[in-house]
């Protein structure tokens, strides 16, 4: 296994839309276990593949107190979504150290492959429902902060570019 850098905002590669995985196989397995721990290790509770300049659509997340229970969620589609939404401050480890509020749907059903290519239906709420919204939003490119008045995602793009550029020099 290995590390995989993450992408930070507004790199222009987090705009890409996720394509199909075709197969569950081999490459794919090994860019799961990747994925996972770049995520354990970055201390996320999710991460899409677009994060990792993986372009197609793959997600891992563990919201468990425990940190061990990873799910595992190829070619997600959202099959059902509550009408009732919520506030939720959230997070993105493509976005580090910004926090801001995004409503969500409450609830949502999402239909999957799992790890090994078994079709799965998740019916989710709390956290497990914020982050499957959240990842699936990377996986067509689209970043938490474009939820945020642009006003704020100015802010947030002047911010993390002058700490890129920061860490650059040092």
């Amino acid at each position: 296994m290995a590390l995989l850098p993450i992408l930070s905002y507004p790199d222009p590669r987090l705009h890409t839309v996720a394509k199909p995985v075709a197969q569950v196989d081999a490459r794919i397995t090994t860019q799961i276990a990747n994925m996972l721990e770049t995520m354990y290790h970055a201390n996320g509770v999710g991460l899409a593949a677009t994060q990792v300049d993986f372009h197609e659509r793959l997600v891992v997340m563990d919201v468990s107190e425990e940190r061990d229970q990873p799910l595992v969620l190829i070619n997600p589609e959202l099959t059902w979504v509550s009408e009732e939404t919520q506030i939720n401050e959230e997070g993105c480890l493509s976005v580090p150290g910004i926090y801001d509020g995004v409503e969500r749907h409450s609830a949502v059903t999402v239909q999957a492959l799992d790890e090994h290519g078994n079709s799965r239906s998740i019916e989710a709420e709390g956290l497990l429902a914020i982050c499957i919204q959240h990842e699936m939003d990377h996986l067509m490119g689209k970043v938490f902060v474009e939820y945020l008045s642009p006003l704020k995602r100015g802010r947030i793009k002047t911010k993390l570019l002058k700490q890129q550029k920061q860490a650059e020099q040092a």
